[in-house]
């Protein structure tokens, strides 16, 4: 079978093969990062001695120059700058403490076992009419807890399947096209919305200093996209993938069967429920009323947006350690302890991936490259007449190339933000649209790239039930869902935009 689907794949699978060759030739995220920022300095170097300068698309803005010149910052001024100020433009990267602190409370949930009962019961209480559905929606659902959809999901799929008398593979299938292909939709706020609004709101104050993206700026667009995923998966796995992957003639052995939900476990679920539903009302009381506490003086909900990732902290902790006391997983404030630990001990690659990116990041800035680079870009597309609704999608399919040749999606982000938000600032268009754009370019793609970090886990847990199976083989299976994904989201995006409804809380489409 995987033989057959290598021929198949033909042209793409060769077209694959050199993707997975270019992109084993980068350099790790950390070592590509102190590239560019060596290469931020040369540039500002030989800008800032020609220079080079732009006007200023907003002169009159206060303590704004009419001219926007490129700083040297290997002069002996820049490099005191770089000095003086690396620890403190690590200590605040906006990430790095939203990240942190959303971590603490999801790693309580996670390491009790309430996350991984939770994405049990959900996809074993369902009908079989829906289970295809209710996998792929699991799947995006999973991305409260990252880990937990790629390591305990994506099996669960294929046993379910396998129990049901399917192909596991077209289980592992929906599984993993929910986990990754439509990651960041979700009915429910993740870490990855503060992550990625943390990096928008820097890239928009170059055009506006006083802008700021609120966290839940794509909420609205990325829930409504959760239906149409889920039916697009379901769709691409009913009508396409079991068709072709046929009766399961198992060569894997033995195949483990569900585990069964023990009573403590549910209880624990319950009362885990229980605590939620009690913060959650304690919330909407801090909200609703005029005086509430997250409300200012003047009635806005400021307050209340700006703390976002402190109440999904509380939320996840608080369910987390509920359900660990009633299962008995938490015995006292040691196991916390160590569970929050644990969690960050996860964290430290990311943690040095944040010291890099934040003085790229800060470089980028000081030097006014991104501004200078913004203006010219968006002036350039208005004269050739590349505006509006075709300049998104166009962005929307280089998001999603990039993608293929960088995992990360934080590390991409903070790349292409501080170019292209001001760019289609410029354009008319919003931060939160072009965050909106990317995040849809940076989802479909992840199922197709080898280099994404769980794909060798992804090839493992199928070769349990074919042991053939190689790259091709998960790469055409999965393709399918990447085109139907992309196909339903792009248009999705353009008609939200020309009916120009809000995105999220607080979250425009025009600038």
């Amino acid at each position: 079978m995987a033989q057959n689907n290598e021929e198949k794949s033909g042209f793409f699978k060769k077209i694959l093969d050199k993707v997975e060759h270019v992109g084993n030739k980068l350099p790790q995220p950390v070592t590509l990062f102190a590239i560019l920022m060596g290469l931020i300095l040369i540039l500002s170097w030989i800008f800032g001695s020609l220079g080079v300068s732009v006007k200023h698309p907003a002169p009159e803005a206060p303590g704004v120059d009419e001219h926007i010149k490129a700083v040297n910052l290997l002069d002996a001024e820049g490099i005191r700058m770089i000095m003086t100020n690396m620890v403190d433009v690590f200590a605040e990267f906006p990430p790095l403490g939203l990240v942190l602190a959303v971590m603490i409370g999801i790693g309580v949930a996670e390491r009790s076992g309430l996350i991984t009962v939770a994405l049990r019961i959900f996809v074993d209480k369902v009908p079989n009419s829906l289970i295809t559905f209710s996998v792929v929606i699991a799947g995006m659902f999973s991305s409260i807890a990252v880990d937990a959809g790629y390591v305990v999901l994506i099996p669960l799929g294929a046993t379910i399947f396998m129990s049901m008398g399917r192909h596991p593979l077209a289980g592992l299938a929906a599984a993993f096209a929910g986990v990754s292909g439509g990651f960041g939709a979700n009915f429910i706020p993740t870490a990855i919305d503060p992550l990625i609004a943390s990096f928008t709101q820097p890239a928009a104050q170059i055009i506006d200093p006083e802008y700021t993206v609120n966290p839940l700026s794509n909420y609205y667009l990325m829930a409504a996209s959760v239906p149409l995923i889920g039916l697009a998966g379901t769709w691409v796995t009913e009508k396409l993938i079991v068709p072709r992957l046929g009766k399961y003639e198992g060569d894997g052995g033995e195949v483990d069967q569900k585990e069964e939900i023990s009573p403590t476990e549910r209880k624990g679920l319950r009362w885990a429920i229980v605590s939620v539903v009690i913060f959650l009302g304690l919330i909407a009381l801090a909200i609703i009323p005029s005086d509430a506490i997250f409300r200012d003086a003047d009635g806005s909900l400021t307050p209340f947006y700006n703390s976002i990732v402190p109440l999904m902290l509380i939320l996840f902790f608080i369910a987390g350690l509920v359900y660990g006391l009633v299962t008995k997983s938490i015995k006292g404030d040691k196991d916390v302890a160590k569970m929050t630990a644990d969690s960050m001990s996860t964290m430290g690659g990311y943690i040095v991936l944040a010291f890099v990116a934040a003085q790229f990041v800060a470089y980028f800035n000081w030097s006014n490259l991104g501004l200078i680079v913004a203006v010219s870009g968006a002036s350039g597309l208005q004269n050739i007449g590349f505006t509006g609704i075709p300049l998104l999608v166009a962005f929307i399919l280089v998001s999603s190339l990039i993608n293929l040749l960088i995992g990360s999606a934080s590390a991409k982000w903070a790349i292409m933000a501080p170019i292209f938000v001001p760019m289609l600032m410029l354009m008319g268009f919003s931060p939160e649209t072009t965050q909106a754009a990317y995040r849809i370019g940076d989802s479909y793609s992840n199922i197709l790239t080898p280099l994404l970090p769980y794909f060798p886990l992804i090839i493992t847990f199928a070769q349990k039930y074919d042991k053939s199976i190689g790259l091709g083989t998960i790469i055409s299976t999965m393709l399918p869902y990447a085109i139907l994904f992309a196909a339903v989201r792009i248009p999705m995006l353009v008609v939200w935009i020309l009916l120009d409804l809000p995105l999220g809380i607080e979250g425009p489409i025009y600038y």
